[in-house]
């Protein structure tokens, strides 16, 4: 299982790993952080595969992306 993590106050919102989510599991939070930007969340019907492209597109290295191995 595949552990997607967002770093929504350092989000600016620009929005490039949705565009570039193929599978499109992240959509825009309607909530704002401190700085008043929107940021991206995971959607709860659609599931992260674990790709990578939204961590690699971030310019301000905001998402985390972890293989949770359960025992």
């Amino acid at each position: 299982m595949v552990e997607l993590i967002i770093d929504k106050e350092r989000c600016k919102g620009c929005g490039l790993c949705i565009a570039f989510c193929p599978c499109g599991c992240l959509e825009l939070s309607s909530s704002l952080n401190k700085k008043g930007f929107n940021y991206p969340e995971k959607k709860s019907t659609v599931e992260c595969k674990g790709c990578g492209i939204c961590y690699r597109v971030c310019p301000d290295w905001c998402i985390e992306i972890y293989e949770r191995v359960e025992e």
